[in-house]
């Protein structure tokens, strides 16, 4: 029997799919799938493949996995994509891993789109799978001042916290961080309206947590390796008085270089921009945060090779520079010998 004409129910042998009414697939069985599952039922059948693109199952998907999709503002930007919430699906989920060295700033900068203006970032934050934050920011990207500035998103004001709903577990510097390695998980999305692409540059789970003593606030640390660039996610929390509550202070991105230099804003937009084109997507979401963590840790990897090698070169150069220094002393000390004897 064909499984593309085909059902089978228990004990009654086979049904054509066509038996059953478009409205009973669409309204109880489709509904009730998440993004993969659904994409895969669209290559079933023909019937199922019109069914699937009904952009407004796509729609209710994207809301429920990012609750921040549902800003007007988002659902707009969305709504113009090439197949509306079914590209942003595709395009978002899962994270984005580069699929090669993404090549130099000086050599990549011609590719900047004219046409970008602005990027919107939709940035959900969870803990214990309770919604802390949902919230979308608009960034505009033609001002003399992005250009030329350090490229840094804060969702946050600085004096501005969020409280989780969800009650606080951690206690003590051990429990505290790793019950944020755990259960504290992230999506950042950026979305270019001028390209109509967009991509989630955020690990679900944090890459690193770092305790520090002084302020007694913890810092989750986020992040994707686009070849020999970093784009990072940090998050600062703090518990209050009694451990219940959990609170965001800071919630930031930024883009940093193997050197540990902040791109400019134009820099950031050239690597961001061609990860959008040129990234792919591999494995899903969530089941791949160890290799997000490898990805992270080989990074730090090379990047501390690439400082042991410049300082090994600048030693080098010193030495060279003292020999020189001296040799050029002594000679003028054998000339001065040389007058007065």
């Amino acid at each position: 029997m064909d499984s593309e004409d085909s059902i089978q129910q228990s004990g009654e042998g086979t049904t054509s799919i066509s038996a059953l009414h478009e409205d009973i697939i669409r309204t109880h069985i489709l509904t009730r799938l998440d993004g993969p599952t659904l994409a895969s039922a669209g290559c079933a059948s023909s019937q199922l493949h019109e069914l699937v693109a009904d952009d407004k199952l796509w729609q209710r998907i994207c809301n429920r996995t990012w609750p921040s999709t549902a800003d007007p503002v988002i659902g707009r930007v969305i709504s113009s994509l090439p197949a509306g919430h079914r590209s942003f699906y595709y395009d978002s989920f899962p994270a984005l891993h580069h699929r090669s060295s993404s090549p130099g700033v000086s050599r990549g900068a011609h590719k900047l789109n004219p046409q970008t203006s602005r990027m919107i970032s939709s940035v959900d934050v969870r803990y214990r799978n309770k919604l802390i934050l949902s919230k979308t920011y608009e960034t505009e990207t033609e001002t003399g001042w992005f250009l030329c500035s350090p490229f840094r998103v804060d969702l946050l004001d600085p004096k501005e916290t969020v409280s989780s709903p969800a009650k606080f577990h951690g206690r003590g510097e051990e429990t505290l961080q790793s019950e944020l390695e755990n259960n504290l998980t992230l999506s950042w999305i950026l979305i270019d309206p001028s390209t109509k692409r967009a991509a989630n540059f955020s690990s679900l789970r944090p890459v690193s947590v770092t305790f520090h003593w002084l302020t007694a606030d913890v810092q989750a640390r986020y992040a994707t390796v686009l070849g020999s660039f970093l784009c990072t996610v940090l998050v600062t929390c703090r518990g209050k008085e009694g451990g219940d509550v959990l609170q965001l202070k800071e919630v930031s991105l930024q883009v940093e270089d193997m050197e540990g230099r902040t791109l400019s804003g134009k820099e950031s937009l050239v690597i961001l921009q061609e990860a959008m084109e040129g990234g792919k997507k591999v494995g899903k979401r969530g089941d791949d945060d160890d290799d997000e963590r490898e990805r992270y840790v080989e990074f730090l990897r090379r990047k501390r090779e690439m400082r042991e090698r410049k300082q090994r070169r600048e030693r080098q150069l010193d030495l060279v520079c003292m020999a020189t220094g001296v040799t050029i002393f002594v000679a003028w000390v054998v000339v001065l010998l040389r007058r007065y004897s």
